[in-house]
């Protein structure tokens, strides 16, 4: 059974339902008004963390948020890979579709990796591509041997503390592990993601963090940093009709420039340029 919960005037109410997938019931929640948009979010990110952004693009938008298995309120699985994620993100698309009506795609972090194979894969079933902070085809892996156990312990504290310090709807259940092999996973992905972005039709905005660490780490830190803008500026080099703004922020832009971001997206492949 679903469920509404009350929003703004002008805007439908948010409706709360699950959608059965590969032994999964993936939350989802759907509201607003005007052209269809799907957001998928990252690993470690649940869509009650991107309220703000939601609240926003449901002004002139029809908005479907989701949680990743695992994530939120979609409950444990049996797998964690970057395929099984993706089979969400299908699952997803398929049964929210407008029948006639194509919605614009927008995904963070791990999140627009999952959007351009999605669409790489389904050439008629996006209006469009907006990538917050994600899908680089960086020139170098994350997740090399020397950074090894500082990425383990950064994410099992990150979990420990997610186990202790947050609510039901802001839960991720991953393991410490679990995420640090996702990491690993997708610095294969995007070493050849420049393929996947080749074989989308629609167009596609890209939303990139000026620093990705915001400064933290330390040498490690700056270093990160590099291999991000590099694969930023690799992506305006090698594929120039992707269209790309470069924010002031780090990897956290949702959550500290939510209104920012929610410009770009209402402008972005002929959308409404209503101020946030």
């Amino acid at each position: 059974m679903g469920r509404t919960t009350r929003t703004e005037k002008g805007c439908e109410p948010m409706r709360h339902f699950t959608i059965h997938h590969d032994g999964v019931a993936i939350a989802v929640s759907r509201g607003g008004r005007g052209r269809p948009l799907v957001l998928c979010p990252g690993l470690d990110t649940t869509r009650a963390e991107l309220g703000e952004l939601v609240g926003l693009l449901r002004r002139d938008h029809d908005v479907v948020a989701f949680d990743l298995r695992g994530h939120g309120l979609s409950p444990a699985a049996g797998r964690y890979t970057f395929e099984a994620f993706l089979g969400d993100l299908s699952a997803v698309m398929a049964r929210t579709r407008r029948p006639g009506t194509a919605p614009l795609l927008v995904g963070y972090s791990l999140g627009a990796d999952l959007a351009v194979h999605y669409a790489s894969e389904h050439p008629d079933g996006v209006a469009g591509l907006v990538l917050i902070d994600g899908a680089n085809p960086v020139p170098e892996p994350f997740v090399t041997e020397d950074l090894l156990p500082l990425f383990r312990a950064m994410w099992e504290d990150a979990a420990a503390r997610r186990a202790a310090d947050l609510g039901t709807d802001r839960q991720v259940l991953l393991t410490g592990r679990e995420i640090l092999d996702l990491n690993i996973e997708v610095d294969a992905v995007r070493a050849r993601i420049l393929d996947r972005y080749r074989r989308i039709v629609p167009p596609v905005t890209v939303i990139a963090s000026a620093s990705l660490s915001g400064g933290g780490a330390g040498a490690h830190g700056e270093r990160l940093d590099r291999n991000w803008r590099a694969g930023i500026d690799r992506l305006v080099r090698e594929l120039p009709r992707v269209a790309v703004t470069r924010l002031d922020a780090d990897h956290r832009m949702p959550f500290t420039h939510a209104a920012e971001i929610a410009r770009i997206i209402r402008g972005a492949h002929g959308g409404p340029a209503t101020t946030a």
